[in-house]
């Protein structure tokens, strides 16, 4: 199964009855279809960046789960058909696997990059480093 993220805005003129009750639904979609549900994120009703049908606001609402391809195209027909969505997109998530990289230690100001040398190729890079001015003068 994979990961799968549905953002969708609701009409304004819904009751906060009649929103809860449809995003019920469709989180109810998700499970019987086999789904899991991760996270669901109400946002709740934002102003839009520009008008869609009319409305400058919309109730916005955010599912986070992992399930077939077949759940996200049974969401997406069930929003074309009803009036109240007003947008929706779908996005497939790509799942991450945690793996550390080792991070490569930054080199100190003068010091040269020797690899696989200890401490005494640490010191000879030291030594191998150009004079300064001042140092020339010494000598």
């Amino acid at each position: 199964m994979k990961q799968y993220e549905t953002a969708f805005l609701l009409s304004p003129k819904l009751s906060e009855e009649e929103t809860a009750n449809f995003i019920t639904q469709m989180a109810d979609v998700i499970s019987q279809k086999k789904g899991k549900m991760i996270k669901e994120d109400r946002w709740g009703k934002r102003k839009m960046a520009y008008r869609i049908k009319r409305f400058d606001e919309a109730f916005y609402v955010i599912f986070l789960y992992e399930a077939d391809p077949e759940v996200s195209f049974e969401l997406e027909r069930r929003f074309k058909q009803t009036e109240a969505v007003l947008r929706f997109m779908t996005v497939r998530k790509e799942v991450k696997e945690n793996k550390r990289k080792k991070k490569k230690r930054i080199p100190e100001e003068g010091e040269a990059e020797l690899e696989g040398e200890g401490l005494e190729g640490r010191e000879a890079a030291k030594e191998a480093l150009p004079l300064e001015e001042t140092d020339k003068e010494e000598i």
